[in-house]
C-alpha cells in the first residue's frame, strides 16, 4: 500500500510563533484517500537540513510532502533544499513567469521573481484556480505553508494519491479502559492484522473509552467489530458509529 512523510519546514513552527495545522490535515485526508504516513518531521528554513530529510524520505516513502517555505523571502528555501535533495541545480521558469505576469498584471519584480526559481527537471502541476503551480520532484510534492493555499493544492491533486482506503468503526465504551483490556487483547490475537486503537477519555459523560477498528478489509473489521461486541459486559457500549 502507499507509504508516505511529511517534512514540515519553518523556523516559525520550530519557535511556537506559528501552529502547525497542515501536517494533521494531510495525515486526515491521506488516510482516507488510503495512503499510510509513516513519518512527519519539523526542520529550519535551512537547505542543507531539507535537503537530507528529503533526500531520505524519498527513498523510503511512496510519497513525501514538504510544508513550508516556497515563498518570496529570503528564508524561503524549500525549493532550493528539494534541489539539493536530488543533486539538482535551480533555474527560472518560463512558465512560472508567465504565471505571475498574468496573476500582477505587470513584469515580475525580484522578489517575486525568486519564486519562478525550481528544481531542474521538476514538473509543475495546475492548481485549480491557484495561479501557482504545484512543484513535484520525482515523488516530493513542495507544498506552501499557508493552509488554506496547501489545502487547495492538494484538493486540485489528490487523485493523484489514493490508495484502497481503511474502513473504520468506533465502539464508544462507558467502562474503563484497565476493565476492558483484557478484552482488547484477546480479540487482537483473535484478529492480528486488525488495526485497533484505545483511547481514554475523561471529560465524556457518555462513555469512558473510545475504541477503533480499522482495517481495509471491510468484512474483517465487521468480524472484528462483531467478536468485541461480544466480549464486552452487557450494557458496556454506549454506541457504535
Amino acid at each position: 500500500m502507499p507509504t508516505a512523510g511529511i517534512v514540515v519546514i519553518g523556523n516559525e513552527i520550530l519557535s511556537g510563533k506559528v501552529v502547525d495545522t497542515n501536517s494533521p490535515f494531510l495525515c486526515q485526508e491521506l488516510r482516507e484517500l488510503g495512503v499510510d504516513v509513516e513519518r512527519i518531521v519539523t526542520i529550519p528554513d535551512a537547505v542543507e537540513v531539507i535537503a537530507e530529510h528529503v533526500r531520505a524520505m524519498s527513498q523510503a516513502y511512496d510519497f513525501v510532502f514538504t510544508s513550508g517555505g516556497i515563498g518570496p523571502t529570503h528564508d524561503d528555501v524549500t525549493l532550493e533544499g528539494i534541489a539539493a535533495a536530488f543533486d539538482r541545480g535551480v533555474v527560472r521558469s518560463d512558465s512560472i513567469v508567465e504565471r505571475l505576469r498574468r496573476a500582477t498584471g505587470e513584469e515580475p519584480n525580484e522578489s517575486q521573481l525568486k519564486m519562478a526559481q525550481i528544481p531542474a527537471g521538476a514538473t509543475l502541476l495546475d492548481s485549480g484556480d491557484l495561479w501557482f503551480p504545484l512543484v513535484v520532484v520525482d515523488n516530493v510534492y513542495a507544498f506552501p505553508g499557508i493552509p488554506e493555499l496547501l489545502r487547495k493544492k492538494f484538493q486540485s491533486s489528490r487523485e493523484r494519491f489514493r490508495g484502497i482506503p481503511f474502513v473504520l468503526k468506533r465502539v464508544f465504551v462507558r467502562l474503563m479502559e484497565s476493565e476492558i483490556a483484557e478484552d482488547l487483547h484477546a480479540l487482537l490475537c483473535e484478529y492480528p492484522d486488525l488495526l485497533l486503537g484505545s483511547y481514554p477519555k475523561i471529560r465524556e459523560e457518555s462513555f469512558r473509552v473510545l475504541l477503533t477498528l480499522e482495517s481495509r478489509d471491510a468484512q474483517y473489521v465487521q468480524e472484528a467489530l462483531d467478536s468485541l461486541l461480544a466480549r464486552l459486559p452487557e450494557d458496556s457500549v454506549a454506541r457504535v458509529e
